[in-house]
């Protein structure tokens, strides 16, 4: 079962939450456009483990390259949980099974799955390391462990404005005081070795808005997450921003987004690592 170090674990808050804005973002995540990593190694019949499985839509994907296999959905709350359960139930994925867990101390015995994967986990947890070794933990011997995270230091975007540098400053700041790591990317090699990993394949692949509609709709959704999602209540809560700041920010988010010229690129460290 878990392991006696996880009670030496720090506690971190989410810092997105789950306002419509943020779901809008992870809803559109698929398991070609954020798990094209892993995907060559999945095959019928594996027993698979998604950690951190949000709104369940990567996990209904990976769900189906597994069948008849199994996949176990995890969520730190029954709420949380409950969102990936809609997303099975809309599909029909009748092989998936839901268990609330934290990653620090998986309530699983040893060597239960073959592919136990996270997406964009690792930066929002209170001790990485930890949570990486209770993924392999739980991983059977010759399995595979899977692990993608963004790189927030690392996005780029054209043209220049000063609104989505102040974004950037304000989400690196609240995120670091809620216990993560926004630059979890470049750290996963460093954390799975840390986590007794040696045979680590580490890469790295970017999501791309450029397109008016792309722009519109990453543009729009964090104007609209600067204002009302868990990081807008942090920030206001804090002190790190005021309103004023926040509906500067957004607006900075739709000028962009009108721009014809508007490019921007996320960066995210991913990992396959065989136990």
């Amino acid at each position: 079962m878990a392991s006696p170090d996880a009670v030496t674990a720090k506690k971190a808050v989410y810092t997105h939450g789950h306002h419509e804005s943020v779901l809008r973002s992870h809803r559109w995540r698929t398991a070609e456009n954020s798990a094209a990593h892993l995907l060559p190694h999945l095959e019928p019949g594996m027993s698979l483990l998604d950690v951190g499985c949000g709104p369940g839509t990567i996990t209904a994907d990976l769900a189906g390259r597994v069948a008849p296999g199994t996949v176990t959905a995890a969520e730190v709350t029954e709420e949380a949980l409950g969102l990936a359960r809609a997303e099975a139930g809309r599909r029909g994925s009748a092989n998936i099974a839901f268990a609330v867990a934290d990653v620090h101390a998986l309530d699983f015995p040893d060597d239960s799955f073959d592919v136990v994967h996270a997406h964009q986990v690792l930066q929002h947890v209170g001790d990485p390391v930890l949570a990486l070794r209770e993924m392999r933990r739980v991983c059977r011997p010759g399995g595979i462990v899977a692990v993608r995270d963004s790189d927030y230091a690392a996005f780029t975007w054209f043209p220049s404005h000063p609104e989505l540098d102040e974004w950037m400053a304000l989400y690196q700041k609240v995120a670091r005081a809620n216990g993560g790591e926004p630059d979890a990317g470049r750290r996963l090699l460093s954390w799975a070795r840390a986590a007794g990993f040696t045979d680590i394949t580490a890469t790295s692949s970017t999501w791309c808005f450029a397109t008016p509609e792309d722009r519109q709709w990453w543009g729009g959704m964090w104007a609209e997450r600067i204002l009302k999602s868990d990081m807008a209540r942090q920030a206001l809560g804090s002190g790190a921003a005021t309103e004023e700041d926040l509906h500067r920010i957004s607006r900075g988010w739709r000028a962009w987004a009108a721009d014809p010229d508007g490019w921007l690129s996320l960066l995210h460290g991913e990992l396959i690592c065989r136990v």
